[in-house]
């Protein structure tokens, strides 16, 4: 199953929200405005992340469908999509100090677009990454293995940034698409997680004590998966992966 949590790319919308920013730079007035020039330029480079988005989920999609064949097993129980709305792209490269320019979001954001693929198992997740990864017109841009590696409050998810080629009347594109790997377990953690730090009114003392609760709780899911883990192992012929992809220098040409 796949969500997309925006509807396909509106370029109307898009033009109209830009219009609006380049008139009065409605993200932050203090910072500098988007160019007028540019709004055509900006259209155009969304509709090519959003065919990256589309070819990435299409793979996947793919791959998950040779897995069921083999294994008798569907290592993926369902995606999300999502293209990042004109305020939020504006508004990193405000928070991040870079010029209000198309080249400025080519250059240094790489989650534009972004798939968020849900697994049944730990072992799934490793094992769609890196048979993504395999393929030989996708390149490794970046990898974060948050776990093996969780952050401090518990967050436990693979983000891997891939570069994929999308094919217009002007040539080949490689566009980065960020796609972050998580199970089942991981996800709805993260969900609830993310609901405390940024849609909670709650006093200090409340938002401390449930983070802490999360976090214990972010160590328990981590045993229990590991006991549930060993036992699809036992009775499941699906691939058995520990390993994270391994990120490559960007070749535009590959």
């Amino acid at each position: 199953m796949i969500l997309d949590r925006h509807e396909r790319i509106n370029t109307a919308e898009i033009q109209a929200r830009l219009e609006k920013v380049a008139e009065t730079g409605s993200v932050e007035p203090e910072k500098p405005l988007f160019p007028a020039a540019e709004i055509t330029e900006f259209i155009d480079m969304m509709q090519v992340y959003e065919g990256a988005m589309y070819e990435i989920s299409t793979k996947l999609e793919v791959l998950d469908s040779e897995f069921h064949v083999h294994f008798a097993h569907d290592p993926i129980h369902h995606m999300e999509r999502r293209l990042k709305s004109v305020n939020s792209i504006l508004g990193k490269l405000q928070r991040r100090n870079l010029p209000m320019c198309t080249k400025s979001i080519r250059d240094n954001l790489f989650d534009v677009a972004g798939i968020r693929v849900i697994c049944n198992y730990r072992d799934d997740v490793y094992s769609v990454a890196n048979y993504l990864s395999s393929q030989s017109d996708i390149q490794v841009l970046r990898v974060k293995d948050y776990i093996k590696n969780p952050k401090q409050n518990g967050y436990r998810s693979l983000h891997v940034i891939y570069a994929v080629p999308v094919f217009l009347s002007t040539g080949e594109h490689y566009t980065p698409v960020e796609v972050q790997f998580r199970t089942i377990a991981m996800d709805y953690w993260a969900s609830l997680e993310h609901a405390l730090r940024y849609k909670s009114n709650l006093p200090d003392a409340k938002l401390t004590e449930h983070s802490q609760t999360l976090l214990d709780c972010a160590r328990s899911l981590q045993n229990i998966e590991t006991q549930m883990q060993n036992i699809h192992r036992d009775i499941n012929g699906a691939p058995q992966q520990e390993e994270a992809p391994t990120s490559q220098a960007f070749d535009p040409k590959k």
